[in-house]
């Protein structure tokens, strides 16, 4: 596989919102159901646009980068798991994703357990949530990583930080893990949009994008991966590419094999 050298456009959309999954402790959370919560999040849904170049991620960048709140987080799983996001993408409950209200779309953010100091870097995909003393939705294996998947919240604190200090963190964990990181330029849940995606890259003599699929709970999500990624030089080029052929909102991941 090609390397690459990419970084993220950073999106900034309308709100919308999810309601965290109920679990064992129920007493944490409002009876909205799912359905409900989806047509909420599906209503708000705003087309991508196309970032303008650097200086609007530049602007995006200074205006969150002092960006830090502490306050209660919860997670959201199975009932959403395959549907649509604020982002437009598919949900996937063992990505590293969160729903926030005011963080922009594809904007990152480094989220730490106040209890026991775990931290975890997400991508804000998603609006939420919207019970009222909460600060953020995540993803649950996001939650599972901080410790506060048993509980279904926990106390937080958010910290938003730039695409390309994202990527160090990420690299660094990763190396740790002797794993990679990678480009997910997009999520599907049919196989066929996610097939169109990649022969589109293809035919735009741009590197290689590979699917992945992974089926839990009875949905599959098929994954357009590009990379890996060694360097974040160089990355204003390739962005616009992508960006010619509509495709914004990439993320870095870590996910590598087929599930």
């Amino acid at each position: 596989m090609k390397k690459l050298i990419l970084t993220t456009t950073i999106v900034l959309l309308s709100a919308c919102s999810t309601e965290p999954l109920k679990t064992s402790n129920t007493s944490n959370y409002t009876d909205l159901s799912a359905s409900a919560e989806h047509k909420l999040r599906q209503h708000s849904i705003l087309h991508l646009g196309k970032a303008d170049g650097n200086a609007e991620q530049d602007d995006l960048n200074s205006k969150f980068s002092r960006y830090i709140t502490k306050g209660t987080a919860s997670w959201y799983g199975p009932q959403f798991h395959g549907k649509k996001t604020a982002s437009g993408e598919i949900y996937d409950m063992y990505a590293m994703t969160a729903a926030h209200n005011s963080l922009p779309i594809s904007s990152y953010a480094k989220v730490t357990n106040l209890k026991n100091k775990r931290s975890v870097i997400v991508r804000i995909n998603d609006r939420g949530p919207f019970h009222g003393d909460r600060v953020m939705d995540l993803s649950y294996s996001a939650a599972k990583k901080l410790g506060i998947d048993q509980a279904g919240t926990g106390a937080v604190e958010i910290k938003a930080i730039a695409p390309k200090q994202a990527l160090a963190q990420m690299q660094e964990s990763a190396a740790k893990q002797d794993k990679s990181v990678y480009l997910q330029v997009g999520s599907f849940g049919n196989k066929t949009k996610a097939l169109k995606l990649q022969h589109k890259i293809v035919a735009s003599n741009l590197p290689e994008a590979k699917i992945l699929s992974a089926k839990r709970k009875g949905a599959t999500v098929y994954k357009v991966q590009m990379g890996p990624i060694n360097s974040p030089e160089s990355v204003a080029s390739l962005n616009q590419q992508l960006a010619k052929i509509g495709v914004t909102g990439t993320q870095f991941v870590t996910e590598t094999s087929q599930n």
